[in-house]
């Protein structure tokens, strides 16, 4: 039987230790928190600080930086990239390539399209078809 963690060393030359989750296989920091109800598929990295909620899918080659808040229910498409300290509410989905920004928040059930990009600290707000307003 193989390991269940995996080592990798850091820009700074510091080892960090990530554990494959149960659903999906993704590689999850030690540190962050993910439901056991959550996919991260294999591929996808969880940073340290991390809270990922119940029912949350986590597609390949995600990136969840630090200290970022996934919400109940929402969905992050493949190659999508989460800020640190970034906030996504429940039920929102991102799409493929999007890139939601530092301190960004992305409000309850939004809907970000593929290849999209939230800036650094900017607050969004979808309605149904992905037309935004101010949240």
């Amino acid at each position: 039987m193989g390991k269940n963690y995996v080592d990798i060393e850091n820009d700074r030359g510091e080892v960090l230790r990530y554990r494959k989750h149960a659903n999906g296989r993704g590689l999850i920091a030690h540190g962050a928190k993910v439901h056991p109800t959550a996919t991260v598929e294999l591929g996808a990295y969880v940073e340290p600080g991390v809270r990922i909620a119940e029912g949350v899918y986590v597609g390949r080659g995600v990136w969840v930086e630090t200290d970022a808040v996934i919400g109940p229910d929402a969905r992050i498409a493949p190659h999508a990239h989460i800020g640190s300290g970034a906030a996504i509410g429940a039920g929102a989905k991102i799409g493929i390539r999007a890139n939601v920004g530092t301190g960004a928040r992305v409000a309850v059930g939004s809907l970000i399209g593929d290849d999209e990009t939230i800036r650094d600290g900017e607050k969004v707000a979808t309605d149904g078809r992905g037309l935004r307003s101010a949240a």
